[in-house]
């Protein structure tokens, strides 16, 4: 196996207020996939727990300190570019003001997702959410008509 196709660990915040709405942010300039949108997160390092990484990537990204995160779900995605596994973490508590550190976007969304285009390993999300909340129809711009 190639070192490109040995997945690559990932920790991804899902951040839910308690109206429900939950946090996308914009991939920055000069990353794969620039301008998608996607769950905050970033590579696990060697040794790292799921949780420890997510806390560090949170804070070097948005400027946040999350309280305990609560282990979701996981998710192989296989991009061009590397093969990853997502390994989603929900958070309902965080401390300080959001700074967009890397020059990325952020938005507060809810079902149907707006914002466009949303970064693959992000759809099965949408989806998790749709089966939770009982949402019928589009879970993003550009999926109109799909149940």
């Amino acid at each position: 196996m190639s070192d490109l196709r040995r997945p690559v660990d990932v920790a991804v915040g899902v951040l839910i207020r308690p109206d429900g709405r939950f946090l996308l942010t914009s991939r920055p300039e000069g990353k794969v996939y620039a301008g998608y949108w996607e769950f905050p997160g970033g590579k696990v390092e060697p040794g790292e727990s799921i949780e420890a990484a997510l806390r560090r990537e949170l804070h070097e990204e948005l400027g946040i300190t999350i309280g305990t995160s609560e282990a979701w779900k996981e998710e192989l995605v296989d991009y061009p570019h590397a093969l990853v596994r997502l390994h989603f973490r929900k958070v309902f508590q965080w401390q300080g003001e959001f700074q967009m550190r890397e020059g990325q976007a952020m938005v507060w969304e809810s079902l149907p997702v707006l914002c466009a285009p949303v970064l693959p390993g992000t759809l099965p999300v949408l989806r998790w959410f749709a089966a939770e909340r009982g949402h019928v129809g589009a879970t993003h711009t550009g999926d109109e008509g799909r149940a």
